[in-house]
């Protein structure tokens, strides 16, 4: 019988992280748009009608927040009422406004505005490639260190509450949930993220599980 392999240490894998993207800059290469957890370019055919033909920017924040029992990652639940994606988890953010400098203005600013998260929290550290919405969104997910000590106020519009997943969560496959769903008038595999009474699927879900492949992989970065 072969040794097990040990589990990944958390804090280990989040500092990696952190390292490997320190400095990068967004990447809006078509080549690395990612459409769940996956590249776009690899997704079932039958989706391809669906992309957007001009999908418009967005950011969203990715807040990787050092604990004493080991990092977690900030997650939104979004108000019932909402129009679009009601009730999901998601990480707070929304589309680029004219005034926004670039992604990571975008992300900081929609972070105060959804739950109040004070940017002298926040210390953005790079960038994943962007990720493909079918709703007509092409979104940059904004890395950064966030600080203890912050103090949220949710937007009851937007956001009915927040929780953290913690990173051993992530890593470990048995909060992993093998899944069938149906995309548009497409069924797919996916995977989804237990997490407490939380169940993270769709763009979230294929943002979490880049972010745990770019921390594990021993590759490059890009």
């Amino acid at each position: 019988m072969s040794p097990s392999r040990a589990a990944p240490d958390p804090t280990a894998a989040a500092r990696q992280l952190l390292a490997r993207l320190a400095g990068s800059q967004p990447d809006h290469d078509p080549a690395h748009l990612r459409l769940g957890a996956g590249l776009a370019q690899g997704c079932d055919e039958l989706l391809r009608p669906h992309f957007p033909a001009e999908p418009r920017p967005a950011a969203v924040l990715i807040g990787l927040v050092a604990r004493e029992a080991g990092p977690s990652i900030l997650l939104t639940v979004r108000a019932t009422h909402l129009r679009h994606h009601a009730g999901q988890i998601a990480f707070p953010g929304g589309r680029m406004e004219a005034s926004d400098a670039d992604p990571a203005a975008t992300a900081l600013r929609e972070a105060q505005e959804e739950i109040g998260l004070a940017p002298e929290h926040v210390q953005v550290v790079g960038y994943l490639p962007d990720h493909l919405i079918l709703t007509g969104y092409r979104v940059t997910p904004v890395v950064a260190h966030v600080a203890p000590g912050f103090a949220l106020r949710f937007d009851p519009a937007e956001v009915q509450e927040t929780f953290e997943l913690p990173w051993l969560q992530l890593l470990d496959p048995a909060h992993h949930v093998a899944y069938r769903r149906r995309l548009l008038d497409t069924e797919v595999d996916a995977r989804d993220i237990l997490c407490g009474q939380h169940r993270i699927w769709g763009a979230t879900a294929g943002m979490l599980f880049c972010l745990r492949e770019l921390a594990l992989s021993q590759g490059p970065a890009s």
